[in-house]
């Protein structure tokens, strides 16, 4: 069985715990029509896990700058947050760019703990959601980048735009289309903080419920 959420959060830092739980507690604002998708995700995760297999989502926006990346990092946290084994999260895009510092700024603000960890235009990124466990690495890449499974995954598209422009996603099991709107639609404007800090508690919030649904033998 799974273990309760108490026994397998202990190591997260304290903040990032609390956002969790709130965010846990916010279930009434997700949609009909998203837990549709977000249950298909739960499904393939349950089928992989049930069979003895790990469970790869791979999150996959255009640029891999901002939604992509941050989906990946609330899948594998909220994972971890529920106790739900053998889940492991990647992104990619369909372009390179940098993971975006705002997107960046946004998690910490959630609670968790980044640094950089090299110089150059696409710097590479250590998050950490608590002392004792491992960070995830972060940085802009393509889906096919060496660093995300080739094969037995499933694809979860977080944008509409990598949807039309990514027909195919070589290797996946299952293709998701799971759109957020784009926080960068508010960069320079006097409401950028608040919508990338709307945008981490959605994709927060829904990585939570997903996860919740996720039938452990």
């Amino acid at each position: 069985m799974r273990p309760p959420p108490h026994d397998t959060c202990t190591t997260l830092y304290p903040a990032l715990h609390r956002y969790l739980k709130a965010r846990m507690a916010e279930s009434s604002l997700i949609s009909t029509e998203r837990r549709k998708e977000l249950e298909s995700v739960a499904a393939y995760a349950s089928a992989k896990i049930g069979s003895g297999e790990p469970a790869r989502l791979t999150f996959i926006c255009t640029h891999n700058s901002r939604r992509s990346q941050i989906a990946q990092i609330w899948a594998q946290t909220m994972a971890r947050f529920l106790g739900v084994p053998m889940i492991s999260a990647f992104s990619g895009g369909t372009e390179v760019s940098a993971f975006d510092p705002r997107a960046v700024s946004a998690l910490v603000r959630a609670g968790f703990r980044i640094e950089r960890n090299s110089t150059g235009e696409n710097p590479v990124y250590l998050v950490h959601p608590g002392a004792e466990l491992s960070p995830v690495r972060a940085f802009s890449k393509t889906f096919l980048d060496p660093a995300n499974p080739p094969d037995r995954f499933c694809a979860v598209l977080t944008c509409s735009d990598a949807d039309r422009n990514c027909p195919a996603v070589y290797g996946a099991d299952k293709r998701i289309l799971i759109p957020y709107k784009d926080p960068r639609s508010s960069d320079g404007t006097d409401r950028e903080t608040d919508i990338y800090d709307e945008r981490c508690r959605e994709i927060s919030r829904e990585m939570g419920w997903l996860f919740k649904r996720v039938g452990i033998a």
